[in-house]
This record gives C-alpha cells, sequence and structure tokens, in this order.
C-alpha cells in the first residue's frame, strides 16, 4: 500500500495565508469585510494583496528550509495565487474604475459599453494570470535557478495594480494641497484610464517571453552586485520622497522596464546590423 503524503506544516499554512489574503482583498473591496471601512475599503484590500505577496514569498522559502517541497505544495501556491494575484487585482480594478471618486451623473455613463469594455479588460487579466501560473508549473524544472521569469511574474503584476489606491490618495491629498484646481478636475479621469491601460498591459506581458529578474533571489541570496545596491538605494529614496507614489512607481518600473529594454535593444541592433542595400 502506498503510504499517505505527508503535508508540510508551516509551508502550507503560508500559502494559505495568501489565499487568505486573495479572499479577504475581494471581501474588503466588495465592502463586505467583517471590519467597518467605509472609505478605507479599497486601500484595505490593497494592503491585503501586499501582504499576501509576502507570504507567497515566504512560503517557498520555509519548504526549501525545512525540505518540506512536494508536487502537493507546488499546486496549492498556484490556487492561492490564481485568487491573490488573479482574481482580487481585477476585482479591485473594476471598483477603483466604476464606483470610487465617481459622480452621480457618471453611473450610467459606465453601465453600456464602457462597462462591458471594463469587464472584458479584467477578465482578460485573469485568464492571463491563470496561464501564467500554469505555464511556470509546467516549465519550471526542480534543479531550475530561478533567477529569471519567462513572462512577466503574477505577484508583479498584482503589485501594479493594488498600487493605485495606494498612490491615489497621495495624489489627491497633492491635488487639494496646490492652487491649481485643474489639477483636481483631470486627475482622477486620468488615473482612472491609467488603470485600465496598465491592467491590459500587465495581463499581455504576463504571457509573453520577455525575461524578468527573481528580486528576492537576486537581492536577498548570494552576494549582491553593484547595480543591485543602486537599484536598492533610488528604491529608497522613492519611497522617501513620493511616499505613497512609491509603491505605484516602483511596481511599474519592473513591469515596463524590461520590455522596453528589449525593445530598444532589438531596435538598436536592426539598426547597426541592417544591410546598405535596404
Amino acid at each position: 500500500m502506498k503510504r499517505p503524503r505527508m503535508i508540510a506544516v508551516l509551508p502550507t499554512l503560508l500559502t494559505l495565508g495568501n489565499g487568505a489574503c486573495g479572499f479577504g482583498a475581494v471581501t474588503f473591496a466588495a465592502k463586505l469585510g467583517p471590519e467597518h471601512a467605509e472609505g478605507r475599503h479599497l486601500l484595505v484590500a490593497s494592503l491585503l494583496i501586499f501582504l499576501g505577496m509576502l507570504f507567497d514569498m515566504l512560503d517557498g522559502s520555509a519548504a526549501r528550509l525545512t525540505n518540506q517541497t512536494s508536487d502537493i505544495g507546488a499546486q496549492l501556491d498556484s490556487l492561492c495565487d490564481a485568487i491573490t494575484f488573479g482574481v482580487a487585482p481585477a476585482f479591485l480594478m473594476l471598483q477603483f474604475v466604476r464606483h470610487e471618486y465617481m459622480a452621480a451623473d457618471d453611473s450610467q455613463f459606465f453601465v453600456g459599453y464602457i462597462g462591458r469594455f471594463l469587464w472584458t479588460v479584467a477578465a482578460l487579466y485573469v485568464l492571463c494570470t491563470i496561464l501564467r501560473l500554469a505555464r511556470f508549473n509546467v516549465e519550471t524544472e526542480e534543479e531550475d535557478t530561478h533567477e529569471f521569469f519567462s513572462g512577466l511574474p503574477s505577484p508583479a503584476a498584482a503589485g501594479a495594480l493594488a498600487s493605485f489606491p495606494i498612490g491615489m490618495r497621495e495624489l489627491l491629498r497633492i491635488a487639494t494641497t496646490t492652487e491649481s484646481h485643474q489639477l483636481a478636475v483631470w486627475l482622477v479621469p486620468s488615473v482612472k484610464v491609467a488603470m485600465v491601460l496598465v491592467t491590459f498591459a500587465v495581463a499581455c506581458l504576463m504571457v509573453s517571453r520577455v525575461h524578468y529578474p527573481h528580486v528576492f533571489n537576486q537581492w536577498f541570496r548570494g552576494r549582491r552586485t553593484r547595480r543591485q545596491v543602486i537599484h536598492l538605494v533610488f528604491v529608497a529614496a522613492a519611497f522617501y520622497w513620493v511616499l505613497e507614489l512609491g509603491f505605484l512607481l516602483i511596481f511599474c518600473y519592473f513591469a515596463f522596464a524590461a520590455p522596453l529594454k528589449a525593445l530598444w535593444t532589438e531596435a538598436v541592433s536592426g539598426r547597426l546590423y541592417r544591410s546598405p542595400d535596404v
């Protein structure tokens, strides 16, 4: 008879904590959380997504340190990631764009084609997250060094979306403290459009083949390079300078710097090696 498989207690609890954070993010964004968070429900939902990212970083390390890695843990991790980094950010985007900071006369505008378009973008993001997680499980081998990802990691994509409600608080504070009233007028609609565009862009990047560095492994394991130390200094400076906007700037930089660099390299190499007869 086959021996029953042992379930690693600590890694499993950390992974399930990730899933609980994803469920909590959805409920708080829908104003169905266990506590009253009126006016701060989207902020709490965003923080729960980031807390889920922390659990996601710790569960793999805990499994390797305790020598309790298993196929069950890998599948469980992907299932929880689909909730926290797939469903929760997509629902957060819909709540942020359709309901938060929306005037009463704008409600009918979002009922028709715009509402369908937003739902389509959110559904596309969820499907790309699921495809990204499934591809990672199939292509990742046991002896993989995990220094680079093929495609944007789902936690980074979720972090880019979860940063918008956090950064919006700082943007509104800046708009209310300045003398220019035009800034506050176009600020909210611009941020809404930007969040929808970023949602569509990170969804496409998750299923792309663009190489992204594994930040946790490169920064916290082994010897740090001078470039990594410089990046860490700029990250600390960004948080000190713009406070809540630091999350948005850092995650968007991580998501879009690699593809833009790849496009620039391809364009430059194409010009250098182009035939003179062309």
